[in-house]
């Protein structure tokens, strides 16, 4: 049995450590050949190595940069059909009225640029082909507010738009583009095979998404029970229902 990604060409970028390693041996193990970009040479080779794929030395907050891993998958291989977006950083931490211009440029450079050098050059080389995915990794900082981290945060939801918009624009070549947001914490295999299910041909009509994984976090709680209704009898609440309500928790 072939596996979900079997003759597939994928770039990943930031794939030296965390999710983008992970998603570099998920993706090989289904079949796919892998290109791995990043900045850690040492790293990025060595997986590379291990994998039998090649690695491309690559800053992702320079559009030359990743254009030229973009293209050198292309003359490599013939074609790309799946782009990972997938490098990160945490970028400038602290008081908002403190963060420097350089560091909230710094991170939206690794953070966000990155992503739209991706999604631009990619796109080019899949409209060429008619078709291809092009993914991007961003956060639960992405759907909801942070306390500290407002750079890593805006460039978050900066993903999530583009990703929305560069679907807009880029479905009529036969282009998905998505997005996956890790919660804190969560397991890199499990982030991989989220984007692995929206690289293969499992998801061929999802597009403009963002797949959150973060165990219910910005539900609320946690799937593992933080619902404050946890044990709280079922009842009814409405003109008539409030004092059914109150003698279930015994009050008069």
């Amino acid at each position: 049995m072939s596996g979900r990604l079997q003759n597939k060409i994928a770039l990943v970028t930031g794939a030296a450590n965390g999710i983008g390693a992970a998603t570099a041996r998920l993706f090989a193990a289904e079949g796919a050949t892998v290109v791995l970009a990043d900045i850690d040479e040492a790293a990025g080779a060595a997986l590379a190595g291990q994998l039998g794929m090649h690695f491309i030395l690559a800053d992702v907050s320079c559009e030359a940069q990743v254009e030229r891993a973009v293209q050198a998958t292309v003359e490599r291989h013939g074609r790309i059909d799946c782009m990972v977006n997938g490098a990160s950083i945490v970028g400038a931490v602290g008081s908002l009225m403190e963060t420097t211009a350089q560091a909230w440029r710094a991170t939206q450079g690794v953070l966000l640029d990155s992503v739209f050098f991706g999604i631009k050059h990619a796109a080019r080389a899949m409209r060429e082909q008619r078709g291809g995915v092009i993914l991007s990794v961003s956060g639960i900082a992405g759907v909801m507010g942070g306390l500290g981290p407002h750079a890593y945060t805006a460039s978050r939801h900066g993903v999530i738009g583009l990703t929305r918009s560069a679907a807009s624009e880029l479905s009529q070549y036969g282009i998905r583009v998505n997005a996956v947001a890790p919660g804190s914490g969560m397991p890199k295999e499990e982030i991989a095979a989220s984007l692995l299910f929206l690289a293969s041909d499992a998801a061929p009509h999802v597009t403009a998404h963002t797949l959150v994984v973060d165990s219910g976090h910005t539900a609320g709680g946690f799937a593992s029970g933080a619902s404050v209704l946890r044990d709280r009898p079922v009842a009814f609440m409405g003109p008539s229902g409030q004092r059914a309500v109150q003698a279930a928790e015994g009050q008069p």
